[in-house]
């Protein structure tokens, strides 16, 4: 398939699902190869036909999203976004946390791909954070909406090329050899990874952190944006921290978040 043809076919398909091409612009290869295998499935000839088929088999278009879905993913990723929130943003909730006599914080990985976000969440906290408020349990709540990459989460076992970037101590303290690859220790195994679609369902919370990295804001057009990052702002608690991806910001018109003072990608959610 010809870079160009693909092109074109992304940019006229993309708005119809509510996604932004500026987001696949640096993975349209990957996304047309994807393309290459449903075409073969179907037995058309090229792009063309396939846009004449979604035209006339409506029930065609929830095939191609989920062909849209960029689960890149490792274990420690944007490593500046991790220790601002080890350095700055758990140790405040945390704080906040037992001066409310609380005893659990809860976090939610939403897009969680294959489980390395929260499990690395789940190590951070057990390995660097956990000694300094014992009293505190941190609960961890995982979605993501393709039923492949879930079933990956819920196993935890890695290859070497996905812990790569975590520190020698965490992977050490983390993680065992078997089934040929690198599986997470069983106290670190999280309860609750559900296949949920942010499109279509959110867990309730109330949440203490939430992150939505290199989701929405990459992939979807401004209006979706708007809409699910206001459903999971209501799902925050006040003073609650809300955490994107490196390269993204919060898209104009989303109220009751700030930007957390020294952190990196990462906004507090003001007094209701």
């Amino acid at each position: 398939m010809k870079d160009a043809e693909n092109t074109a076919f992304l940019q006229w398909a993309l708005p119809r699902l509510g996604r932004r091409w500026a987001g696949y612009r640096k993975v349209r290869r990957l996304v047309g190869k994807r393309l290459d295998r449903r075409l073969r499935l179907l037995a058309l000839p090229d792009l063309a036909a396939y846009r004449t088929w979604l035209e006339a088999h409506p029930q065609e278009w929830p095939e191609l999203d989920a062909l849209l879905g960029i689960p890149i993913s490792r274990f420690w990723r944007d490593r500046g976004v991790f220790d601002s929130v080890a350095r700055d943003v758990l140790p405040a909730l945390a704080a906040s946390a037992c001066a409310a006599g609380r005893r659990t914080l809860v976090a939610w990985s939403a897009g969680c791909a294959s489980g390395e976000e929260p499990y690395t969440l789940a190590i951070l906290w057990r390995e660097r954070l956990q000694r300094a408020w014992p009293q505190l349990e941190l609960r961890i709540v995982a979605t993501d909406g393709d039923t492949q990459l879930i079933e990956r989460a819920r196993r935890g076992c890695y290859a070497a090329s996905s812990v790569k970037e975590l520190p020698a101590d965490l992977r050490a303290a983390a993680f065992e050899k078997r089934e040929g690859g690198l599986c997470v220790r069983a106290e670190l195994r999280i309860g609750e990874i559900l296949c949920q679609d942010l499109r279509e369902r959110m867990p309730d919370g109330p949440f203490d952190l939430a992150c939505l990295r290199n989701v929405i804001a990459t992939y979807y057009a401004l209006p979706i944006q708007r809409e699910i990052i206001d459903r999971i702002a209501a799902r925050m608690r006040p003073g609650s921290a809300l955490v994107l991806g490196v390269h993204e910001a919060l898209p104009q018109g989303v109220v009751g978040l700030e930007a957390w003072p020294g952190a990196r990608a990462v906004y507090r959610r003001t007094a209701i």
